[in-house]
């Protein structure tokens, strides 16, 4: 039921069932603590357990943690079930793991390419497999988190961006295929935040100088804290779109204009890096990260090796 005193469509979290992926850091970790700051109970999802166990101590309400990695279709069926007995019921799930790698895609690492898109776009349609049946049952809401990439392509980032612009697609279809059973579907757009995973990216210089190129708005880094506040208020409305900077709504109007002009800019762009980078050992490739970035991204790499 709408909350007393507030806008027409928001619903009252207390009580209600969250699960968060990717919840041991960054966006997943605070929307959990704030989720249970307003009374829902959270059920934390990722592959760092030590972590897990530490955000779940700083939760609100009622909470816990389940260790599973998000492609695993087995492992997700069982975490949903679990969290099913455990709580009674699932009203939210957050699809927010991610991962991810920049740098010329010639001279990628296909693994780290491979398992970029297996966690963003692979990992959240698992989740919201495994946990569909449950949110038939309390007509509640699945939000896929997705990201400014979906909606404007960038050289260096092809892995990122095709996954990103794959989830928004995957929500965009599912939600024509639930809504009838009472399931809402929305995507969370998010421009750089200040995670573990964009400070990863910063770490090499290149990557941050073309980032810094970038016309503004696009060019910040934006604090978690109002970005998680805005995700928060769309997960209340059950919002279709949910924007954690103000002015991601408005790139919606423009987004068929923008693969156009990142090309024409991304020629000048590319020619630059590629000949500052040409007089490295190694060439043009050289000095970029290849793998995964970030904390997140080094704790999944330590997990597929434990799990090869």
């Amino acid at each position: 039921m709408p909350l007393t005193g507030r806008p027409r469509g928001f619903r009252d979290l207390d009580g209600q069932v969250a699960v968060v992926t990717g919840a041991a850091r960054g966006v997943g970790e605070l929307l959990a603590r704030k989720l249970s700051a307003r009374g829902a109970r959270v059920a934390l999802v990722g592959l760092e357990e030590d972590e897990l166990k530490r955000v779940a101590g700083r939760l609100h309400a009622e909470g816990g943690h389940w260790y599973a990695d998000v492609t695993d279709d087995a492992a997700m069926t069982r975490v949903a079930g679990e969290v099913q007995e455990r709580f009674g019921r699932v009203d939210i799930v957050v699809a927010n793991a991610g991962v991810a790698a920049g740098g010329p895609f010639e001279d990628s690492d296909p693994a780290a390419w491979r398992r970029v898109v297996e966690v963003n776009l692979i990992g959240g349609a698992v989740t919201a497999r495994a946990f569909l049946p449950y949110l038939r049952r309390s007509r509640g809401y699945f939000l896929q988190i997705a990201s400014l990439a979906a909606i404007t392509p960038a050289p260096l980032m092809t892995a990122y961006c095709a996954s990103k612009s794959g989830v928004e697609a995957f929500a965009h279809s599912l939600r024509g295929e639930v809504a009838h059973q009472g399931v809402r579907v929305g995507v969370g757009y998010l421009s750089w935040t200040d995670t573990d995973m964009v400070r990863g990216a910063d770490e090499d210089e290149a990557l941050r100088e073309l980032r810094a190129r970038l016309p503004w708005p696009a060019n910040r880094t934006y604090p978690l804290g109002p970005a998680v506040d805005r995700i928060v208020a769309g997960i209340e409305r059950r919002a279709p779109h949910v924007y954690a900077q103000w002015w991601l709504r408005g790139m919606q109007g423009v987004r068929g204009y923008v693969p156009g002009v990142v090309a024409t800019a991304g020629q000048r762009e590319m020619r630059l890096f590629e000949a500052r980078l040409a007089g490295r050992p190694g060439g043009a490739g050289a000095g970029v990260r290849r793998g995964l970035v970030g904390a997140g991204g080094a704790a999944d790499e330590r997990g597929r090796t434990l799990r090869n």
